[in-house]
């Protein structure tokens, strides 16, 4: 280590309080799972998605009434398109083939026969399929990662980084749960993405340790405190630059993007803020809680020997 750098903030001396912080939220998010789950979307549960567009503006009051008139209910609908002239619907439940028809001819005489429809419907088998292979998918990526980690570092690291990246995709979970917002391949998509810059953000201060290791002489658990503190303050400006580079695109798009692109841009914002909180309270100090216990164990052989 060539400087030190002045402590603005002992992380270490304070992680027992982020630790609690943190299995307080996932305690909750975690009840709120067992108690009522996710809201799925259509594409995770049996049920069907109908786009319309139109030639012209379309209401969303109006489609309701068309709806109603048929005998069905949308569990979700939004207006998009230019000039509000498409329309995305999704049923909780299968619409049969005579219903699709009455719900097309419902809006052709309300909008004219310039109405397109497009519909999907996804089946109790394969929404379990979908299911089953986006929780794959992060088990994957969440062990691939930790093995990256582990050739590269060692395993100290690879344990601290993959608990703190689960932390960082259960986060992200439980709030979708506790609000009860709807989970769909784009959620997915932006948990892997979240894992992704997580990793990113823990590596890049694991990497400062390392660094730091080389030219370090650890005899004490104070020692190896002092290293991670400098080290997570070596790198503090880099991280938050990049996490914060991103946020902006993110809060672009919940503010500025269409409905369907919205709940993507939250996950990634709970996403990257939390891998931002977690790679510098729950990642390094979960190292060091680790690491320190070799050193106690060194000094126990030495004072026997």
């Amino acid at each position: 280590m060539n400087s030190k750098t002045k402590i603005l903030f002992d992380f270490v001396k304070h992680r027992k309080t982020f630790y609690i912080i943190s299995l307080l939220v996932c305690i909750v998010g975690a009840v709120v799972l067992s108690v009522s789950g996710l809201n799925y979307g259509v594409e995770f549960r049996a049920g069907t998605s109908m786009d319309i567009s139109a030639g012209q503006a379309m209401d969303k009051a109006k489609a309701e009434e068309l709806l109603k008139s048929v005998g069905v209910e949308a569990g979700v609908m939004t207006l998009g398109g230019d000039n509000n002239n498409r329309l995305s619907m999704r049923f909780n439940d299968i619409l049969p083939e005579a219903t699709q028809k009455q719900v097309q001819e419902k809006f052709k005489a309300t909008y004219g026969n310039s109405i397109s429809q497009e519909v999907n419907t996804v089946t109790p088998d394969m929404a379990l399929e979908l299911r089953n292979k986006a929780l794959m998918a992060i088990g994957v990526a969440s062990l691939a990662i930790c093995l990256y980690v582990t050739i590269r570092f060692e395993w100290r690291f690879a344990i601290a980084s993959i608990i703190a990246i689960l932390h960082d995709a259960f986060l992200v979970i439980s709030v979708f749960a506790i609000f009860r917002l709807e989970v769909n391949l784009p959620f997915m998509a932006a948990v892997l993405t979240t894992i992704g810059y997580s990793i990113n953000d823990k590596i890049v201060v694991f990497d400062r340790v390392r660094e730091n290791l080389r030219f370090a002489k650890l005899k004490t658990p104070d020692d190896l405190a002092s290293l991670l503190n400098d080290s997570i303050w070596q790198t503090m400006t880099r991280n938050i630059n990049t996490v914060l580079t991103v946020l902006i695109a993110a809060v672009c798009l919940l503010v500025l993007g269409s409905p369907s692109i919205q709940l993507f841009a939250l996950a990634k914002i709970v996403g990257l803020t939390s891998g931002a909180y977690s790679s510098i309270f729950i990642a390094g100090p979960l190292w060091y809680d680790l690491k320190s216990k070799s050193i106690d164990s060194k000094k126990s052989s030495a004072a026997k020997a």
